[in-house]
């Protein structure tokens, strides 16, 4: 985790190298603020999983991203932004929405915003999750219906996953490297669970809405099943009594297969228990049958594929720097 403080910055100096380390390091945005003299900010950022997640502090700011800057640097990525401590302003994809503290909406990196956001007792406070959008995938008209729309964190699975980005914020620097893959598998569940609950309770929904939905519900079954090694295309399109050709349309435009998904999802599993100090006497081959790979020689094929040295290296590097530290 890294931490950011102008405190003790003299005075000129603190904006701009806030700017540099933390207000504008997830994606570049033309800020500006009327307390530039007395400017005093606090940051907190740390990688997740390929995500990132920061908590900031700082005076009353204005916020601009432009199609300019988007061509110059675009993550595509879409960020949460959960409001602590103050108002924020956001404005994009057509709407423009305020909120207060408990509340959160998503932005859209890939397409232009502004925003501001504005506190009597002088500092704002908000937590902002970046995630890439290909780990979230979500079709770009599916983003207009959903980009700037409040979000309550006062009830329902808004609240939970509030609640969960909060503890993230505040425990940030006790996760270990072991720990981060699954934290951030969970919180790209939970805010899918979030997005799918709102769309649904839009009342009549969009094709692209009930798509959504679909892959959310599917991926969750997957999940549950990882372990059987009996799943595949064929038996989940069963299961949810659908054709595989259907099946397939679903989740076609994800970037990745869904047989590669359910492997890569299968090999994750496999790397974090081969971490994890609990099960290191538990042989490689029983870890690989726990999470549905049947064959041995082919698990330690997929995961040096995968992740550059095969299962056994792995352990033991890990095993090896936990007992060092």
């Amino acid at each position: 985790m890294s931490e950011f403080d102008t405190e003790h910055l003299p005075a000129r100096d603190r904006f701009p190298s806030w700017l540099e380390h933390g207000g504008n390091a997830l994606t570049p945005s033309w800020v500006h603020t009327e307390q530039r003299e007395t400017f005093r900010a606090r940051t907190q950022a740390m990688e997740l999983g390929g995500m990132q997640i920061a908590t900031l502090a700082h005076p009353s700011v204005t916020v601009r991203r432009s199609a300019k800057l988007i061509r110059q640097r675009d993550p595509e990525a879409l960020q949460i932004h959960l409001v602590l401590q103050g108002e924020t302003g956001i404005r994009q994809a057509g709407r423009e929405t305020v909120l207060t503290a408990d509340n959160f909406t998503l932005i859209d990196t890939s397409r232009p915003f502004e925003g501001w956001r504005a506190c009597t007792s002088g500092t704002t406070t908000a937590v902002v999750l970046q995630i890439p959008r290909k780990r979230l995938p979500l079709p770009s008209n599916i983003a207009d219906h959903l980009a700037a729309v409040p979000f309550s964190c006062r009830r329902g699975l808004g609240g939970v996953f509030a609640r969960w980005l909060v503890g993230l914020g505040q425990q940030a620097g006790e996760l270990s490297a072991q720990d981060t893959d699954t934290v951030a598998s969970v919180t790209v569940d939970l805010l899918s669970a979030v997005l799918s609950h709102r769309l649904t309770g839009n009342g009549g929904k969009p094709p692209e809405s009930r798509k959504l939905l679909r892959q959310a519900q599917i991926r969750d079954y997957i999940r549950q099943r990882l372990g059987d090694p009996n799943l595949s295309p064929e038996t989940i399109a069963a299961a949810h009594q659908i054709s595989l050709r259907y099946l397939y349309k679903i989740f076609d435009g994800q970037g990745v297969t869904l047989s590669a998904w359910i492997r890569r999802s299968r090999l994750e599993q496999c790397r974090r228990f081969l971490a994890d100090p609990r099960h290191h006497t538990r042989p490689v081959h029983a870890i690989a049958a726990r999470w549905g790979f049947g064959d041995a020689a082919h698990f330690s094929r997929a995961f040096r594929a995968a992740y550059g040295e095969s299962p056994i290296e792995y352990r033991t590097r890990i095993l090896q720097s936990m007992s060092v530290s």
